[in-house]
């Protein structure tokens, strides 16, 4: 072997050990976290859009047989407006107020429907109707995958928080990613942590 072909030769050895010493300390860990929690995001955008969707049709069917509880309709009519026209920053999963107003907004709107549900009660025609049963159905089953893009949302959350925060990531990120920002996960609110009071 030629001396060159040598050098040459530990030279590529060289890079490759690199290479792979680099991929095996977590080098890649913070984007591939990052990426994560952005499709975790997205999981939790299109659940809150598919319910969006499916509320004019319920307000429509309810508006059918109940158009005394109009307050009931334009509050839910209103709640939907205000959580699909907020316009969402590109920086929300690290800005603390803009992820706090668009989970404030889609409590509203789910409170709102809540009550929309409770108006069902009162009118047995609206609770037999098939169109509403229907659209009932796939309400709760929207919000329960709500619940689990959530849940996903904020383990890949504390999943990619936990590595920017401990070492090595924290070092790898402050060397090789300085725009990396802890993310925004949800909260519930401190009304929903007071124990429900009991009356007999």
């Amino acid at each position: 072997m030629t001396q060159s072909f040598r050098l040459g030769f530990g030279r590529i050895l060289a890079a490759l050990t690199l290479t792979l010493g680099l991929g095996g300390c977590g080098v890649n860990e913070v984007p591939r976290l990052d990426e994560a929690v952005k499709a975790a995001w997205s999981e939790v955008l299109n659940q809150y859009q598919r319910r969006s969707d499916l509320i004019p049709n319920l307000v429509e069917t309810v508006r059918g047989y109940a158009a005394q509880e109009r307050d009931t309709l334009t509050a839910v009519t209103e709640a939907r407006a205000k959580a699909t026209q907020t316009a969402l920053p590109p920086d929300i999963l690290t800005n603390p107020e803009a992820f706090k107003l668009f989970q404030q907004n889609q409590a509203a709107l789910t409170s709102a429907l809540s009550r929309l549900l409770a108006v069902s009660e009162r009118y047995p025609d609206l609770k037999s109707s098939q169109n509403f049963l229907a659209l009932q159905s796939q309400l709760e089953g929207t919000e329960n995958r709500i619940a689990v893009a959530r849940r996903d949302y904020i383990a890949a959350v504390q999943r990619y928080n936990t590595n920017l925060r401990t070492i090595p990531g924290r070092w790898i990120a402050a060397l090789l990613y300085p725009d990396a920002k802890i993310k925004e996960t949800f909260t519930i609110a401190d009304s929903a942590q007071e124990a429900p009071k009991v009356k007999f």
